[in-house]
């Protein structure tokens, strides 16, 4: 006799459970393909939108179909759709649908990877994937890392490990194991969730040196190499130099050879921030020349930036996997194990941790490395098709981009560069960013969408010059 509840609407039969599965997958589904063919930016009421969601008391159990039905519309409704091949905005993309497949089965299993006992299969499989990405990126043989729940995690974890590096016993003392004022020197065109990240690690938000760009959006080596010279000379540490490897105004690289030079002469911890370009190691075509990532002692890749895959998946990869159990060593009673090597409750920030690493796996197990260049190159091709039709239209270039990000401005006596991204966005042909490159407005675009083609960025052109007129 089956004792539990069986009128449970949380847990249907296997039937049911199959039904409701398969509804909601037709629902997004019908709903994805109206999206391609509708606005890329929110058209839902604000107004009425509220007075929906506050009927939603949970007072009363509701028809789960129902249910599905009202949120995937207002999901329809009110969202920046980066699955719109008119989305251009931001590092976001449409993921594909191997990503999507990893993510419905992590959801399904939902194993607990925080240790290996528990799930070997989910924990090997992270683990074979990290080592594979790392040696596509060219660090050597013996490195690792693990997956998080994006840069600024991945980020963070850089910073803890130098820290440790520079002082061993800062895990238990803290800022007082230094001599002097720890220093982490960042781009000042870098992702600024360095700041975040020093106030969380305890060494302030002052401890972040954000240097000088060459007036092309990449770290100027000059003054790199001044202020880690200077701060030496005032009793400073330098602990952590950090090359960008893809801005996210702009999408440039620091030199990371030259980074590298000066990380070696201060003694510290070179990390390279690659969330956005680092997926450039899939291609054949660009990898070589766009960055020797191989130089860094740790790089974060974003997996669910140009790699395709659903939100929250970025990697920590390290040359020192082992510094990793210094960083994050404890002992519990209640845990079943305490291997170091393997479990990563011991060996990263997060404890229980969704399987992440599932959706990049299947991408990669299905597509291979070569799947992955195609949608590479194919944003890059497609960057450079835009930048050439807003130039014919007289805009101006302002990044020499390798890495599917176009900053343009327009020709005198336009309107304002802000005006003109809110009247793109306002149209709902597509979605474009304003951003800052060197201290100037820009229009920004950033090609990630695999669905996105010359027809979607033509008329994304002639839009952004029709409303360019003042």
């Amino acid at each position: 006799m089956n004792e539990t509840d069986d009128n449970n609407p949380l847990f249907p039969d296997p039937h049911d459970r199959l039904s409701r599965l398969q509804h909601t997958l037709d629902r997004v589904a019908s709903a994805l393909a109206r999206i391609a063919d509708g606005a890329a930016s929110p058209t839902i009421s604000e107004t009425d939108w509220r007075d929906s969601l506050s009927r939603m008391d949970f007072k009363q159990p509701r028809e789960f179909k129902a249910v599905i039905d009202w949120l995937v519309n207002a999901l329809s409704e009110g969202t920046v759709h980066m699955t719109h091949p008119g989305h251009l905005g931001l590092f976001n993309p449409k993921p594909s649908v191997l990503a999507e497949a990893g993510d419905l089965i992590a959801a399904a299993f939902n194993p607990q990877v925080c240790v290996r006992s528990h799930a070997p299969v989910a924990v090997d499989i992270e683990r074979h994937t990290i080592e594979a990405v790392a040696d596509r990126a060219g660090m050597p043989e013996g490195s690792g890392g693990h997956f998080t729940s994006g840069g600024s995690e991945a980020n963070a974890t850089a910073v803890l490990c130098a820290l440790t590096q520079a002082a061993p016993t800062y895990a238990d003392e803290g800022v007082s194991a230094f001599d002097g004022t720890p220093r982490i020197y960042v781009s000042a065109e870098s992702h600024l969730a360095w700041l975040k990240i020093a106030h969380q690690c305890g060494i302030g938000r002052n401890a972040v040196r954000l240097i000088a760009t060459d007036g092309n959006g990449a770290i100027d080596i000059d003054a790199l190499r001044g202020r880690v010279q200077k701060d030496r000379q005032d009793g400073d540490v330098a602990v952590l130099i950090v090359a960008t490897a893809g801005t996210t105004n702009a999408g440039m690289i620091d030199s990371i050879a030259g980074c590298r030079d000066i990380a070696d002469s201060a003694g510290c911890w070179l990390h390279v921030d690659a969330a956005w370009g680092g997926a450039i190691i899939a291609s054949d075509r660009y990898q070589t020349t766009a960055m020797p990532l191989g130089l860094a002692d740790s790089i974060t890749i974003d997996a669910h930036k140009w790699f395709a895959t659903t939100m929250g998946a970025g990697m920590y990869l390290t040359r020192d996997p082992e510094l990793l159990a210094q960083v994050f060593h404890v002992q519990a009673s209640y845990m079943p194990s305490n291997d170091q090597a393997v479990d990563l409750y011991v060996n990263s920030m997060q404890w229980s941790r969704r399987f992440i690493g599932v959706r990049l796996f299947v991408s990669l197990a299905v597509g291979g490395w070569a799947a992955m260049a195609q949608h590479i190159d194919q944003s890059i091709d497609l960057a450079n098709y835009l930048a050439s039709r807003l130039a014919d239209a007289h805009w101006r270039i302002e990044n020499a981009q390798t890495l599917a990000i176009v900053c343009a401005t327009p020709p005198p006596d336009s309107a304002p560069v802000e005006t003109i991204v809110q009247r793109v966005v306002d149209s709902g042909t597509g979605w474009v960013s304003l951003a800052k490159l060197e201290g100037r407005p820009v229009l920004r675009a950033c090609l990630t969408n695999h669905d996105t083609t010359k027809r979607h960025l033509d008329a994304l052109a002639t839009t952004i010059v029709t409303v360019a007129k003042p």
